[in-house]
């Protein structure tokens, strides 16, 4: 099981637990979402869970509950910057599909 981070993603990730004061890193999470079925899930992490499994690159943590590695493994989380706009993206080997508004994806 894996998942990676570009050090983008990483500078990003830290740049963000930095400014909120603490954190042990990043939750990525699936939740059913959309027209397609499953929608990403960021959130900062105080504490692990007994079902975490975390996942290290650039000195950044990234958690991910056992259940939704499934359909996470595999993945790599990237920063990119376009003009005005920046977001994490994710490139999920995974996924069969998206919907048109690229809010959720299939597996």
């Amino acid at each position: 099981m894996s998942v990676t981070l570009t050090e983008s993603a990483a500078q990003q990730i830290q740049r963000q637990l930095t400014k909120r004061g603490n954190g042990l890193g990043l939750r990525l999470a699936v939740k059913k979402s959309g027209c397609s079925g499953y929608a990403y899930v960021l959130d900062y992490v105080d504490a692990l869970a007994e079902n975490d499994e975390v996942f290290e690159q650039f000195d950044v943590k990234v958690i991910v509950k056992n259940e939704d590695l499934e359909v996470l493994n595999g993945i790599e989380i990237d920063y990119r910057r376009d003009g005005l706009n920046a977001a994490f993206k994710f490139n999920n080997p995974n996924v069969k599909g998206t919907c048109g508004c690229g809010e959720s994806f299939a597996v």
